[in-house]
């Protein structure tokens, strides 16, 4: 058997099919979690026939609606703003079963992409997850940065 050649996708690591075919398979629509340099972007996705058409999208851009003050130091791509940014998701989204699609970001326990997911499912959507991996709960409500005051007022602020 000779060597075959990697899609482009796939070389540039923007794509693993195998994940990608066994999401597809499942029938169900996903959440589709991107980080930018700067952001935290969120897609509700549904696949029919292979196509994707995106139903939401919400970004942590959005959270400056809503109170968070980005001059004290709030980053927009923090935990606190991820698990926020997958609240404000789970709202536009009210409820349902989806699976969460993290595409090729690295994972590790108590990361930033687990932090959105912790947002998504104390929103009410029905995500398959294991607790074990989020942050902690002063990370996720921002304490240990002094951000506190301010997640209180945006989840009091969310539509």
């Amino acid at each position: 058997m000779g060597l075959r050649t990697q899609k482009r996708r796939r070389r540039e690591n923007k794509t693993d099919y195998k994940a990608r075919r066994i999401m597809l398979m499942s029938g169900l629509p996903r959440v589709v979690v991107r980080r930018t340099n700067k952001y935290f972007i969120l897609q509700a996705v549904e696949s029919v026939e292979a196509q994707d058409k995106v139903i939401a999208t919400v970004t942590s851009k959005e959270l400056l609606k809503n109170g968070w003050d980005e001059k004290k130091g709030g980053s927009l791509k923090s935990i606190a703003a991820g698990y926020l940014t997958g609240i404000l998701m789970a709202k536009k989204l009210n409820e349902g079963k989806y699976i969460v699609d993290l595409g090729m970001a690295r994972t590790r326990k108590g990361g930033r992409v687990f932090a959105v997911i912790a947002g998504l499912v104390e929103g009410g959507l029905d995500v398959a997850h294991n607790d074990k991996v989020f942050p902690s709960k002063d990370r996720l409500t921002g304490e240990h940065a002094g951000l506190k005051d301010m997640i209180t007022k945006v989840k009091g602020g969310l539509k």
